[in-house]
């Protein structure tokens, strides 16, 4: 599995997020007070663009009238039609066994791990063959 640097941490402030492609899959990173996830950002229902969704809580009742709020900015509802999903683990609340987005594992890691490795940037192989130049894609 390989590892892309795509953030410093100050540009996903806690709360927030930030849209990211990697490899061509475009990935929604989410900071939840200081830990990360990173969610495909494509709603299994009908690809909605999950980045764009809202961050809410959780509401549940274990008796009619009673109603308690949990786990807040921790659920992302999808854009197009509301479906619910836990950011830590990228299950649905409809149907957690059968329905979920995509999680990709986040972590962070410091400037002098990066530069060592084995974080290394893409390159990609260049050559000059006549007059032309002449760029490899894998």
């Amino acid at each position: 599995m390989s590892k892309h640097v795509v953030a410093t941490v100050s540009e996903i402030p806690p709360g927030q997020r930030k849209l990211v492609t990697v490899r061509g899959r475009s990935i929604a990173v989410f900071n939840l007070d200081g830990e990360y996830y990173g969610l495909f950002n494509r709603c299994p229902h009908q690809g909605g663009p999950m980045c764009e969704g809202i961050l809410t809580g959780l509401i549940e009742s274990n008796e009619p009238g009673h109603y308690e709020y949990s786990r807040p900015g921790e659920i992302l509802r999808c854009p197009w039609h509301g479906w619910e999903f836990d950011v830590r683990t990228g299950k649905s609340f409809c149907d957690p066994s059968k329905i979920s987005i995509r999680e990709y594992p986040v972590e962070v890691a410091s400037g002098k791990t990066v530069a060592e490795g084995p974080y290394v940037a893409e390159t990609i192989p260049v050559t000059v063959e006549e007059q032309y130049v002449v760029v490899e894609m894998a």
